[in-house]
């Protein structure tokens, strides 16, 4: 039986990859899309989630916005990595449907309580629509059967030396996602960094049809031919690509536990270190019943491309 999940998401390219990806996987049931500012502005991560369920022919699936800014910082971007538009310039038509009205608490809240113990919320971007729900109805952490994030490492950053992207874009909502009295399911730099693709996968991706050429290949920050992209804005210095698919990985982990191995351990979000906001202390030595996260620490790369490509086939034939 297809696992229900609600994607919380801020589309970006590899957002984007893991958006194809729950379309396309027999195993997951993608009840609905809600996003969140980060990656790039809110405006455009919502107009990236219709984008990318159009080309895949699942359009109807409802995309809900969310916060445009986080509870209490400054807006963190990364135009940097993901270009202007959010999408390393994938070739796709502006959204021709609307997002869904209201917000995106409503929609995580109304559609966990309703199906309580059945509905997987997986986040891929800063959690401040997270925190949100959280703060307006507690009761989502004991409701919903599983929580799983992409965000945060054991030992290491990517925007800081400590912190890593989503977790630092809204350190304050990452400390009331990991407080809510559910377990999270981490899923960080520890394993993600590991996820690129090589020659041959992007081989493969190529041959997937449009889905490949005009969306997978520039969120990889490739041509077809497996060259690396450098038409970004700006000049040469100022951005870099990140190969990396890290979302993908969270994603593809709901439909294919096997592909990471996880340790139990204490997370607690350091929001008041000059040096140090965002980063995720992770204790592997705590003991129940302090434990409130289980950490991914190893991962089968060449198993979850395996997988991925199995779905982004799917999408390929039908999208």
């Amino acid at each position: 039986m297809a696992r229900t999940i609600i994607l919380d998401c801020d589309p970006g390219a590899d957002d984007a990859m893991a958006i194809a990806f729950a379309v396309g996987s027999p195993d997951l049931d993608l009840a609905g899309v809600t996003t969140v500012a980060g990656n790039v502005s809110l405006e455009k991560t919502t107009a990236n989630a219709l984008r990318v369920l159009e080309l895949a022919g699942a359009g109807d699936i409802p995309v809900t916005p969310g916060s445009s800014v986080p509870l209490l910082r400054p807006p963190l971007t990364a135009e940097h990595v993901h270009g202007d538009d959010g999408l390393r310039g994938a070739r796709l038509p502006p959204p021709a449907a609307a997002p869904r009205p209201g917000h995106a608490t409503d929609f995580i809240i109304d559609t966990a309580l309703a199906a309580p113990g059945e509905v997987t919320l997986v986040a891929t971007g800063p959690l401040t629509n997270i925190a949100l729900a959280l703060r307006r109805q507690p009761a989502l952490a004991a409701n919903v059967l599983d929580f799983v994030i992409m965000g945060g490492s054991s030992g290491r950053g990517n925007v800081t030396p400590a912190a890593e992207f989503n977790i630092a874009a809204d350190p304050e909502a990452a400390a009331i996602a990991f407080g809510a009295g559910w377990s999270v399911t981490m899923v960080g730099l520890d394993v993600t960094l590991r996820a690129t693709a090589d020659a041959a996968v992007t081989a493969r991706i190529a041959a997937l049809g449009r889905l490949g050429t005009d969306l997978l290949l520039p969120c990889l920050g490739s041509h077809a031919g497996g060259d690396r992209v450098a038409e970004l804005p700006g000049p040469a210095d100022s951005y870099s690509i990140d190969p990396a698919v890290h979302d993908l990985c969270a994603v593809a982990y709901l439909a294919r536990p096997d592909l990471l191995g996880l340790e139990p351990a204490r997370v607690e979000v350091e929001t008041a270190g000059q040096w140090t906001a965002g980063m995720t202390v992770t204790d592997f030595r705590a003991t129940p019943p302090r434990r409130n996260a289980l950490v991914a620490m190893t991962i089968d790369v060449p198993a979850l491309w395996e997988t991925a490509l199995a779905s982004y086939r799917r999408v390929a034939v039908t999208g």
